[in-house]
């Protein structure tokens, strides 16, 4: 026995990290695989919600390091991200402690299936395919002005060796241009990171791209920031309050590493359809389950 729990309980909640990791690579929901394992061992909804954020909180940074080709020449508002993430995931941990805890427990069944149903509608995938869509078309465009160039050139382009022409990068718009909903937006998910936080990546990417910041990758990334400096910041709040289960949030961390880790060969070869519907059902069956407990 290990802080009250076995050596067979840790390493199931290991192999729950891992699957926690490999749902969040796919399909962005992490949370809906981890948090009703820590519920299944028996673990306070209020507890294992804190010790679930300091988990997944290892997914969040090797995102952001990953990023960096398309966060450069971002880093005002890189930095302006983290910041307001940080807060916010401040002042969603201690709305989360100091509310009375059947707060979260009346609202956990709600936030599960609004992020169940996010995943359905799949925002992220309909964006990554609107910007296939305006790649082609750009580099279409790019093509037909090559073929209308004087002929004379192309002969000079045909003898003297030079360096293939790429369309333009697609930039993100200046900070100065951002609509002021898209600064409560990035308010409202950095706070919701820090209470609970499931599909909140999905709401950052939607919201960010409703306001047409700029190309899918480059605000993939954004979004990353947000939560991340909710989810480190949170993760203090709960640390300094004494509400981590240290065994747990630790070999659930090491899981989500796994996951993450081993989920982009694998999702190579299963469709992205059937890991949505496995999640969303999962997620609807897990809301219809705490709701009859808690309702």
């Amino acid at each position: 026995m290990i802080a009250g729990f076995s050596i067979t309980s840790l390493l199931l909640i290991l192999l729950a990290g891992i699957g926690a990791g490999f749902v969040g690579y796919a399909v962005g929901a992490s949370s809906l695989v981890s948090y009703p394992a820590l519920l299944a061992f028996g673990i306070p909804p209020v507890l294992a919600n804190a010790s679930n954020t300091v988990g997944v909180v290892g997914t969040g940074i090797g995102g952001v390091m990953g990023a960096r080709k398309e966060l450069k020449g971002q880093a005002v508002r890189s930095i302006t991200y983290v910041v307001i993430g940080a807060f916010g995931g401040v002042a969603g941990a201690f709305l989360l402690l100091k509310l009375d805890p059947s707060v979260f427990e009346f609202a956990a069944p709600v936030l599960i299936l609004l992020s169940s149903l996010i995943i359905a509608i799949n925002p992220r995938g309909r964006m990554q395919a609107k910007q296939a869509a305006a790649d082609a078309t750009a580099q279409l465009k790019h093509i037909e002005a090559t073929e209308a160039t004087d002929a004379t050139d192309a002969a000079k382009r045909a003898t003297t060796p030079t360096a293939p022409h790429r369309p333009p990068e697609q930039l993100v718009q200046p900070m100065s241009q951002d609509s002021w909903w898209v600064w409560l937006g990035v308010v409202a998910v950095a706070i919701y990171s820090g209470y609970f936080g499931a599909g909140a990546g999905t709401l950052a990417l939607a919201m960010l791209d409703a306001a047409k910041i700029g190309p899918f990758h480059k605000i993939n990334a954004l979004k990353t920031l947000i939560g991340t400096g909710a989810n480190i910041s949170a993760s203090v709040v709960f640390i300094i309050q004494g509400a981590v289960d240290w065994p747990v949030a630790i070999m659930l961390c090491i899981g989500c590493f796994i996951g993450g880790y081993i989920a982009p060969p694998i999702t190579r070869k299963i469709p992205a359809n059937i890991m949505r519907a496995a999640a969303v059902i999962a997620g609807i069956i897990l809301t219809i389950d705490l709701g009859l407990k808690t309702y």
